[in-house]
């Protein structure tokens, strides 16, 4: 087997190939599907609708549940 596949679109090809061997058009479809690329901007989407939160919060909050109500075993 030749290990040295030239350009993208060979790879793309033989990798095809592969999935539609394997798994047979319909699957090897459903399989690539999975994979699109998406759109927008996932970045500043996310900058939008998390919440701001700091090193310093998280640390807060960890620590207030470390802490915890304490309950004694009597």
């Amino acid at each position: 087997m030749n290990t040295r596949i030239p350009s993208p679109g060979e790879l793309r090809e033989h990798g095809f190939r592969a999935l539609v061997r394997e798994l047979g058009y319909a699957d090897a479809l459903r399989f690539l599907v999975q994979y699109e690329s998406g759109y927008g901007n996932y970045t500043e989407e996310r900058r939008t609708i998390l919440p701001r939160v700091t090193v310093e919060d998280l640390t807060r909050a960890a620590e207030a549940l470390l802490e915890g109500p304490r309950q004694t075993r009597g």
